[in-house]
């Protein structure tokens, strides 16, 4: 039955998600309690207080549908970031928000282009509706705009940029960005993916919202899974000119984004307090981990995001008696990095398990 489907679906690689705890409990045989997750670049924080609130009395209303047009959620999205109803799309997380925006505007034969080493899901979103991804090597593991905008050709319809890029890190200055959109012709969308802007100090904090005003082109994505916390509810949302809002909002489904997620998203938008907390936390974490890294004579890629990539010899090894500690990486061999495992930022004692596993591993 499988040869029903079109080739360019049947030979798409499943997107691999980081192992989930209760996985490695049962296959290794330990606690969930001993173990420490530090693949998926979840918030360690757990959830906001007013978003946990905002969750409790949400579920006292789940037997009717969301609203489809998740109006508290886009009035406070509105509020936050300066932006009219009309430009906003919700999504099942931002994920959501890309196979949107490539179901829309791409089809069989049209081109995406967008990065090595950058996020796996623009490449899964491109060949499911057919068209064809146009890979830039990377510059120092990032993006390299030039590159890329030597690679448009009449068959371009989206451009993909991450921003930081995930699992690199690596971010782009805002005068090269800029630019960049000038340069790039105003008949060609390009998808700004913004995920981990909340951990960005204010030097680096992204002014692309701003940007809209200039370039009708551009969609800008973000996300409540990460700074946020809400990464089980999966919700995010798109920003963009009110005609490319109008044409991806027919394409999305009614109810894609559930009454709980959007009330938590609601009110975590007004929790400022946690939010810094989580990026002081993850601040101080990222300085415990590349230290420790350092110690250990191990090469990483300097991160904006609230994770870092390192280089370690016998990489699958090391990752198999990690988890053998009870500490869960991810490996990023699919990135086309085969030497580099990619850590997330956790809690203080989280990060500290994590570097005596590893300094155990490496001088076994």
């Amino acid at each position: 039955m499988s040869e029903l489907a079109p080739s360019y679906i049947r030979s798409i690689a499943a997107y691999q998600p980081g192992k989930p705890i209760a996985d490695l409990a049962r296959e290794m045989d330990l606690q969930p309690e001993q173990i420490v997750k530090l693949a998926s670049n979840e918030n360690p924080l757990g959830v906001g207080p007013k978003a946990e609130a905002a969750m409790h009395a949400a579920l006292t209303d789940i037997a009717r549908y969301p609203d489809g047009n998740s109006f508290i959620l886009r009035d406070a999205v509105c509020a936050k970031f300066n932006v009219k109803p009309d430009q906003l799309i919700f999504g099942n997380g931002s994920n959501d928000i890309l196979e949107l925006a490539a179901r829309a505007f791409l089809t069989a034969g049209d081109e995406a282009i967008y990065a090595q080493h950058a996020f796996a899901v623009y490449a899964l979103v491109t060949q499911a509706v057919g068209a064809k991804g146009v890979v830039i090597p990377a510059k120092e593991y990032g993006h390299d705009l030039p590159a890329m905008l030597a690679a448009i050709t009449a068959k371009t319809r989206i451009i993909f940029v991450a921003n930081p890029n995930n699992p690199t890190g690596t971010l782009l200055p805002k005068d090269e960005l800029f630019a960049f959109l000038k340069a790039v012709p105003s008949n060609i969308l390009v998808v700004l993916d913004e995920a981990y802007d909340e951990y960005l100090s204010d030097t680096y904090k992204s002014e692309a919202i701003k940007w809209l005003a200039e370039f009708d082109n551009l969609i800008i994505s973000r996300s409540f899974s990460k700074a946020y916390g809400l990464a089980g509810l999966r919700i995010g949302f798109g920003v963009t000119s009110t005609d490319i809002a109008d044409i991806i909002n027919r394409v999305r489904q009614p109810f894609n984004v559930n009454s709980v997620a959007q009330a938590a998203a609601a009110a975590s938008l007004e929790d400022d307090e946690f939010v810094e907390r989580t990026r002081a936390l993850n601040q101080a974490g990222m300085l415990q981990i590349t230290r420790g890294l350092t110690q250990l004579d191990l090469d990483y890629i300097p991160s904006f995001g609230n994770f870092v990539s390192f280089r370690v010899a016998n990489t699958k090894e090391v990752y198999q008696k990690l988890l053998q500690s009870g500490v869960i990486v991810r490996p990023i061999a699919a990135y086309e990095m085969p030497e580099y495992l990619r850590v997330s930022i956790g809690l203080y004692s989280e990060n500290e398990k994590f570097l005596q596993a590893l300094k155990a591993i490496l001088s076994s």
